[in-house]
Parts: structure tokens; C-alpha cells; sequence
């Protein structure tokens, strides 16, 4: 990947944590009062889905390149790396969660389907990627 696709890829990673904070306050002050915790779980997550393709979207359209696909993947791996980190590191040592309340987000058979937020972020490049160009 090219050094200036690379910074700017970080750039939109900030980008999109400032959407997925404001959709978390959302759900924590909108969503989950009046429908409950595990409604409020599951939109927010559909909610931050739709939220995270088209900011993709609109991110490769501005930088107006012809992406391969493996630019793509390096630009949603890049971002999944930098999600999970932030999520851990950020999580555990400033917000003082355990790492087994962090975990637990993973565990889809309790219905936690954040998961899919992560694999949207890592697939999110390739998905709109295409689209994105023929605007």
C-alpha cells in the first residue's frame, strides 16, 4: 500500500472511532432506556454497520484511486488491527474493563454479534470498493 493511501487510511480509522463512539451514545442514551439492552445491542451493531460502508464508501470515492483488491484488504486489515487494538488497550487499561467482560462481546452464542462490526470493518474496503469508483 502507498505511504499516502496508508496515512490517509489511519486518518479515516479516526473517522470512523468518532462515529462508533457518537453510535454507542446512541444506543447507551436513545436505544437501550426505551427497548432494552440486547435490542439496544443489536441495532446499534446494524446501525454501526451501515454507518461504517458508507463512510467506506465515501472515503474511497474522495480519494478517487483504482484500488486492487489487495489495496483493499490491506486498507480493511489495517483497520481491523487498529479496531481490535484500540478496543483491547483502550478498553482494559483506561477504561478499567476485564478482559473477560471484553471478550464477552465476542461470544456470539450469548446473541453479541459485534463480531460483525469487525468483520464490516475488514470487509468494508472490498465490499463498496468497486462501487465506489463508478460513483
Amino acid at each position: 500500500m502507498k505511504a499516502k493511501i496508508f496515512l490517509k487510511s489511519i486518518l479515516m480509522w479516526f473517522v470512523l472511532v468518532i462515529i462508533a463512539i457518537i453510535n454507542g451514545m446512541f444506543r447507551e442514551f436513545v436505544i437501550t432506556p426505551n427497548l432494552g439492552s440486547s435490542i439496544g445491542h443489536i441495532l446499534s451493531t446494524i446501525s454501526l454497520i451501515l454507518l461504517l460502508l458508507f463512510a467506506t464508501f465515501l472515503f474511497l470515492r474522495y480519494l478517487n484511486s483504482d484500488f486492487s483488491k489487495k489495496e483493499l484488504i490491506s486498507i480493511g486489515f489495517l483497520w481491523l488491527l487498529l479496531t481490535i487494538s484500540f478496543e483491547f488497550i483502550f478498553g482494559h487499561f483506561v477504561m478499567g474493563h476485564t478482559w473477560e467482560k471484553l471478550f464477552a462481546d465476542y461470544n456470539i452464542l450469548n446473541g453479541k454479534i459485534w463480531i460483525l462490526v469487525l468483520f464490516t470493518t475488514f470487509l468494508a474496503p472490498v465490499i463498496v470498493g468497486s462501487r465506489a469508483k463508478r460513483g
